[in-house]
């Protein structure tokens, strides 16, 4: 059983994507045909955005569509080659590509989506850049459970700090108000945390900060066609299998301003996997689970071996 795990903010590169350009030449393989369909929204040629230093490639409406170009033209490429999945899963902006690859949005319209989700959080953040000489910001929280920062939040009054990224059992990632990345960064080490990194992020993304852009991104959804995936898709939002597309357009709204439950995630896709061979009565050494990270980086594949979970997973190139 093969997953495809998209990956998300992070993940980019000065270059990242242009293996894949350079490949299909002979355009046989439609990557090319991507990359002309984002330069012509973009209206600009987006090799020049591929190829750009990496402070620009940091902002988020730059790295945004500039990964799920390069997400979505690797998976045309593992298509090539007979590799397609049986489920799929994407971490934050990776949902997007996932979305795309299990037929809720077309191709183009996943461009589209990631390009304005881009704008509306990037000016979200310029604005909040403005109100304060310190801006908002995240913090990866390495060393404590999750349930034990959400008790330090919460038994401290730490007002303004939210848990934003579940990604491991011991790793963390809080958004909020630079006072409260201060404080909240004391009362972890305080309580063993092994360290408290800032990241290098334009804002305080998956909280409630950024309800601004998530209400102005539901507007420009509405018109944009949804349709039922066409195989288990899974959401950040709930952790959990998403249903049809009513359902995935309205997470798609809330996954800008809630937290990306990516340990739920990861669980409930090896719960659908050992549902599947208990249904079937097939030995799970018989239909083993495949994990592919499908795009720039092997931040997913570490995240899934923290995990503990049975199932082993790869880079894309690593299944050519």
């Amino acid at each position: 059983m093969a997953v495809f795990l998209f990956p998300g903010q992070g993940a980019q590169s000065t270059g990242m994507g242009m293996d894949l350009f350079e490949l299909d030449a002979d355009r046989s393989l439609g990557i090319r045909d991507l990359f002309t369909i984002t330069s012509d929204l973009l209206h600009k040629d987006v090799t020049e955005i591929l190829t750009s230093d990496g402070d620009t490639l940091r902002r988020t409406d730059v790295s945004q569509v500039a990964i799920t170009l390069v997400s979505l033209s690797a998976a045309r490429l593992l298509a090539s080659r007979g590799i397609t999945p049986d489920a799929c899963a994407g971490f934050s902006l990776g949902e997007y590509p996932a979305l795309a690859v299990a037929g809720v949005l077309s191709e183009t319209d996943a461009l589209k989506v990631t390009i304005e989700r881009g704008r509306v959080m990037q000016a979200a953040c310029d604005r909040i850049q403005a109100q304060s000489s310190v801006p908002p910001g995240m913090a990866a929280v390495l060393g404590l459970p999750s349930e034990q920062i959400e008790a330090i939040i919460r038994e401290n009054g730490v007002s303004g700090l939210y848990p934003a990224n579940y990604n491991s059992p011991l790793q963390t990632v809080v958004s909020g108000t630079a006072e409260a990345l201060d404080t909240a960064e004391r009362l972890f080490k305080e309580a063993g945390a092994r360290r408290c990194i800032r990241l290098s992020v334009a804002g305080p993304f998956h909280s409630p900060l950024m309800g601004e852009a998530a209400t102005e991104f539901a507007q420009f959804l509405e018109s944009i066609a949804f349709s039922d995936p066409s195989i288990p898709l899974f959401s950040n939002v709930t952790g959990s299998r998403l249903g049809d597309r009513a359902q995935a357009k309205a997470r798609a709204v809330e996954h800008i301003s809630n937290p990306v439950r990516w340990t739920k995630e990861e669980q409930s896709i090896s719960t659908w996997w050992q549902s599947f061979c208990a249904q079937t009565g097939t030995e799970h050494d018989s239909v083993p689970l495949s994990l592919v990270e499908v795009g720039p980086g092997k931040v997913l594949c570490g995240l899934w071996r923290d995990s503990k979970l049975p199932g082993e997973c790869k880079s894309y190139t690593e299944c050519l």
